[in-house]
């Protein structure tokens, strides 16, 4: 997204909250990647129009995006995964510091065992938001079919990189093997039978996959 677009974009988007603020600036602070308001508040919408009282969330980070997807949908429970000790007590601590413990379970693990836990646990969603190691994402969105409830849907960020996953002479040596992952997962997710999936240009790449 070209930069004058990106800042008009982020002029209108709605106030936040202080704490939403606070949070921003700590991740920006400790250099925690967390969605860019313009995705954020893309997925905000969306649960705002499909209401899924059941959200899984793979990589919580520091509680960011569960706090958020809860303020667009109040009666929404959230369950997020984060594997990062230091990022999983951040994460405990900020939920807790806006009263939503009882809202939005946290589970401390890696995601790719969480997952199948929560499978043999039968437990489903109605919506399932991944941002986690993106080398990863095509066993997370593996593992997490059999929790997706019918009519689900799966939302996945960071699915276009920067935009490299455009460039077909890209070459860089410390991304190229991330890229190339993120392009087979693209084209796998886009021809999945049992998913109609739409890939837009919002932050770093949003993928909705709707389950048929």
């Amino acid at each position: 997204m070209n930069e004058l677009l990106n800042q008009y974009l982020n002029k209108h988007l709605p106030l936040s909250s202080n704490w939403v603020i606070e949070l921003e600036k700590q991740a920006k602070i400790d250099r925690i990647p967390i969605m860019d308001p313009i995705g954020m508040n893309f997925l905000m919408q969306l649960i705002r129009l499909n209401k899924p009282k059941k959200i899984l969330e793979v990589g919580a980070a520091i509680g960011y995006s569960a706090l958020r997807m809860h303020e667009a949908y109040p009666e929404s429970h959230i369950t997020t995964i984060e594997r990062d000790d230091v990022r999983y007590k951040q994460a405990v601590e900020n939920i807790s510091k806006q009263n939503k413990a009882s809202n939005i379970t946290i589970i401390h693990g890696d995601a790719l065992e969480e997952l199948e836990e929560l499978a043999n646990k039968k437990l489903t969603y109605n919506c399932i938001f991944i941002d986690a190691a993106k080398g990863q994402y095509k066993k997370f969105f593996e593992l997490s079919i059999p929790l997706l409830e019918d009519n689900g849907f799966v939302v996945t960020d960071n699915v276009l990189f920067r935009g490299y996953v455009a460039e077909p002479e890209f070459d860089h040596p410390r991304y190229k093997k991330m890229v190339e992952k993120i392009r087979v997962f693209n084209e796998w997710l886009v021809n999945h039978p049992n998913f109609v999936t739409t890939i837009l240009p919002i932050g770093d790449g949003v993928a909705i996959s709707y389950k048929k």
